[in-house]
């Protein structure tokens, strides 16, 4: 997992970070750098939560990412940017709702990334979180400046 450094700091940036139980975009309950609280976790609304159970459960979510990822995507022979692009999707998105991007995943097997670029941009996805999916294409495509 130490591989994935630079791409673990990316999703904390993009994610955020809260110590406190917070409601999402779409008014689901999270906490830390974005873990959907699933219904069997108790986590307390105003309690304050230590910044290492948070980074322990970012490390758990990470780890369910690239299992997922193995799962569906492994045996694709992908670049390393599309790898980063698909774990951070799986880690924001879910992988149910990743598969259901059609279009865009056949592309990705294609190998026909502007086709798979425009259908990030067509989705109520880039209509939630713009800014992030933007970047993700200028990854995908290899147009990203790292300073």
């Amino acid at each position: 997992m130490n591989k994935f450094i630079k791409l673990k700091n990316r999703i904390k940036k993009h994610e955020g970070f809260r110590d406190k139980v917070y409601h999402d975009q779409l008014g689901y309950p999270t906490i830390g750098y974005g873990h959907l609280i699933k219904k069997s976790e108790n986590f307390l609304k105003n309690k304050k939560y230590s910044k290492k159970h948070l980074d322990n459960l970012f490390e758990k979510d990470f780890k369910i990412a690239v299992i997922n990822f193995n799962k569906y995507y492994k045996k694709k022979k992908l670049s390393k940017n599309l790898i980063e692009v698909l774990i951070e999707m799986i880690f924001q998105l879910g992988i149910k709702n990743l598969i259901k991007f059609k279009k865009f995943n056949q592309f990705i097997i294609q190998k026909q990334l502007y086709l798979a670029a425009l259908e990030m941009m067509d989705s109520l996805w880039y209509l939630q979180t713009p800014n992030r999916v933007e970047e993700l294409i200028k990854i995908l495509l290899g147009t990203r400046n790292d300073k």
